[in-house]
């Protein structure tokens, strides 16, 4: 699978909301609250991310704007609410790409169309994911990991942030490739899961690395590899997959969605909103240091992304042969 070059914004010099054309949505805005779900619980990725990029907005969008957790089911229980209210421009999701792009072909009754359901905003980040192992697991390198889990199969698991999710495919595909059946475990959410890895309860996590990264440094778990093309920026001394052996890299995003039939210049006013807030500095850094890469893409631009994503993991997917329980 190629790696996309995802272009992040530049840093230098802050993107004015006058550059933008941003006073005069900000004056034509009600007084109402613009409220952004997650559909995972506090203290994860996707909500760290949210809340860094809400409190940014609150000033650009001349509004109130709040982040409401909805967990469950690896994000698809908030999406499938958000296409049952009103586009009118009050609500929207920051939805990792996963509950979009892979849980539609493993669960007929998914409750919403990624394409028909949604109206695209805005894309935040790239990433890639990181494999972390915890004290339940053996010293060593992933190999090592890898070795003893085929010598100790019951043992042989990996949690992830959510059935469904691009992380659990990863590991899926980490255990084809190299002949070991793993076992998912699914949360809800990447933060309990990082907290089972910690106790032990989990010997391996597949995940975003900001889930586990800041226990990497502290030396209280440690990465030992990335799924991405290159290594992560943020982790420049923890190998690829492709580095040790293992032929797959896998990547995904986070994105701003409303509900379909939302007035294109609402979601391209909160599109501008947040590329004002990616523009940051503060922010960026922010973000960059939990193993994410802040790239803002429009609203058409995000449309396609999925498309492609779609296209993309189709056949990984089915060719799994995961059935959901």
């Amino acid at each position: 699978m190629q790696r996309r070059h995802f272009h992040a914004l530049a840093g230098a010099g802050l993107l004015a909301a006058a550059q933008l054309g941003l006073p005069g949505l900000a004056q034509a805005q009600d007084s109402g609250t613009l409220r952004v779900w997650v559909g995972f619980p506090p203290g994860g990725s996707v909500d760290t991310v949210a809340r860094i990029v809400a409190e940014k907005m609150r000033g650009t969008l001349n509004q109130n704007v709040i982040v409401e957790n909805k967990p469950g089911a690896g994000g698809r229980l908030a999406l499938g609410e958000l296409r049952r209210i009103a586009p009118d421009g009050n609500t929207i999701i920051l939805a990792p790409s996963g509950a979009l792009v892979i849980s539609p072909y493993l669960y007929p009754n998914v409750g919403y169309d990624p394409i028909k359901d949604f109206s695209p905003i805005a894309r935040a980040t790239v990433f890639d994911f990181a494999v972390t192992a915890g004290p339940g697991a053996p010293q060593g390198k992933l190999k090592d990991v890898l070795d003893w889990m085929k010598a100790n199969p019951a043992k042989a698991s990996y949690g992830t942030s959510g059935a469904g999710t691009v992380p659990h495919f990863a590991g899926l595909l980490i255990g084809q490739a190299t002949g070991i059946p793993l076992t998912h475990v699914a949360y809800r959410g990447g933060a309990p899961a990082a907290q089972d890895l910690l106790g032990g309860q989990i010997p391996l996590m597949v995940d975003t690395a900001s889930e586990t990264i800041e226990h990497h440094r502290a030396g209280r778990l440690r990465i030992l590899a990335v799924t991405g093309e290159q290594r992560s920026a943020a982790l420049p001394e923890v190998p690829t997959l492709k580095e040790q052996g293992i032929p797959l890299a896998a990547d995904a995003f986070f994105a701003y969605f409303g509900p379909a039939g939302m007035n294109p210049q609402a979601a391209d006013r909160i599109s501008k909103a947040v590329a004002v807030a990616l523009a940051d500095p503060g922010i960026q850094e922010k973000i960059r240091g939990y193993g994410l890469v802040p790239s803002h893409a429009g609203p058409a631009e995000t449309g396609a992304m999925v498309v492609e994503h779609l296209k993309r993991w189709e056949a990984p997917v089915k060719a799994s042969g995961f059935k959901p329980e």
